[in-house]
């Protein structure tokens, strides 16, 4: 889909509707959503092709300013359906909330409720803000089921359910006053129509027919999957448990770390002084690698780092030497930057929880290394960013959910990795 204009189906009392949503963008200095519609309405067509016809029409709406409008009406039909995932049955939110708190379910709720509230914003329903600013308990189903676990959590999910129960036929009346559907011309619709019986008729040319496929798994196959099965077991009835305990880089107490940025991977080695952490660098800047085999280069030939101070230091210098080092860098020692300032855009439940609490511990270490406060300030609770960032990784249903947008905190979080890769210096 063309620039962020986005089709989304809902469903409401009269039946589901289609239209357009633009998720937050930014003109200069000011931040902008809206949907496809016009003053005080919002559009919802009772069909795909109606809605091509509105767009292709050049009628006045709330949407011709946007940046990929002209785009977007030039598109062809079929790109105009919405996605399964942009499919939202406000009807059934009630009934949604009544079930389990399986993961499905508590995804499937957030994505309804936030919605319902962006709506809320963009068209002023007071209703529907009201629905969300007085109801804080809201904010626990944005990180997945892990406030609805054991007795406690299973009573504040029976909690949401019943105050979803209470006041959700109010909140869809706000939002049916509001949607309209502007007449549009048959012909345009008939024209549509075609279109997109034709891109199906495509895509089901394009699916194989399971009748036709024949999957043959003779003898060889299982022998085959017998040896794999024994040589799996094999692999792990060798593997000593006691392995990762005693192994070299554990008994120096000096760990290899990997650094994924977007514009390369790095490694280099970082240890614990008591709780201040050391890098392979000085100055507060940290010396990077590209290479097992630069690094391991570096280390035989220099001493010009703060790790040099460390007793047991020389044991990896004289590994290094002798060409016994092996770097093995373990999973909780891979910091993976690119993509966090991106999903904190989307809440604390779209968030990979251990992947920014291993990017907070290395924002953390390599700042106490420069002896550099700006990131346990920026990441202080009372700050909007680290307020976000406590929450998604401890979250706790007994606490305020942090609510969108979270562009500010996004910027924040860019901003300090970006501080972050300028202290690394490549070799």
């Amino acid at each position: 889909m063309a620039g962020d204009i986005v089709p989304i189906e809902l469903g409401l009392t009269d039946g589901n509707v289609v239209t357009l949503w633009a998720p937050r963008w930014r003109e200069g200095d000011d931040e902008w959503e809206a949907f496809l519609g016009l003053d005080d309405d919002l559009y919802g067509f009772p069909s795909v092709a109606e809605l091509v016809a509105f767009v292709r029409s050049g009628a006045d709406n709330d949407l011709v300013e946007h940046p990929a409008w002209e785009t977007i009406s030039g598109v062809q039909a079929a790109e105009l359906v919405p996605a399964s995932s942009k499919t939202y049955d406000l009807i059934g939110v009630p009934e949604l909330a009544a079930e389990d708190p399986t993961a499905e379910v508590v995804a499937e709720l957030e994505d309804a409720l936030e919605i319902v509230r962006i709506i809320g914003e963009v068209c002023e329903l007071s209703t529907v803000t009201r629905f969300f600013n007085g109801n804080p308990i809201l904010g626990a189903v944005t990180v997945g089921t892990t406030n609805f676990v054991g007795k406690e959590g299973l009573e504040l999910w029976g909690r949401v359910g019943t105050l979803i129960d209470k006041h959700w036929d109010d909140v869809v009346d706000a939002i049916d006053d509001v949607i309209s559907a502007p007449d549009v011309d048959g012909a345009a619709v008939a024209t549509a129509e075609a279109e997109l019986e034709a891109a199906a008729s495509a895509e089901d040319e394009d699916e194989p027919d399971e009748d036709d496929v024949e999957i043959v798994a003779g003898a060889g196959a299982a022998e085959a999957t017998d040896e794999s099965d024994d040589e799996d077991d094999t692999d792990d009835d060798d593997e000593d448990p006691d392995d990762l305990e005693d192994d070299f880089w554990t008994s120096v107490g000096i760990d290899p770390i990997r650094i994924v940025t977007d514009a390369a991977e790095y490694l280099t080695l970082r240890c614990y002084l008591g709780d201040d952490p050391v890098f392979l660098g000085k100055d507060g800047k940290i010396t990077v690698f590209t290479s097992e085999r630069a690094m391991s280069r570096y280390i035989a030939d220099s001493d010009d780092h703060e790790l040099a101070d460390v007793s047991t230091f020389e044991e990896v210098r004289v590994a290094a030497t002798d060409g016994s080092l092996e770097i093995e860098v373990y999973d909780e020692n891979v910091y993976v930057l690119p993509g966090i300032a991106t999903d904190i855009l989307d809440g604390p439940r779209r968030m990979d929880r251990k992947q920014l609490e291993l990017a907070v511990e290395l924002l953390s270490d390599a700042a106490d290394f420069a002896d550099d406060d700006s990131v346990t300030e920026a990441l202080a609770s009372t700050t909007p960013l680290g307020w976000f960032v406590n929450y998604t990784i401890n979250p706790d249903p007994k606490r305020l959910a942090p609510s969108g947008p979270f562009d500010n905190e996004s910027e924040e979080f860019r901003a300090l990795v970006h501080e972050f890769e300028a202290r690394l210096v490549k070799r």
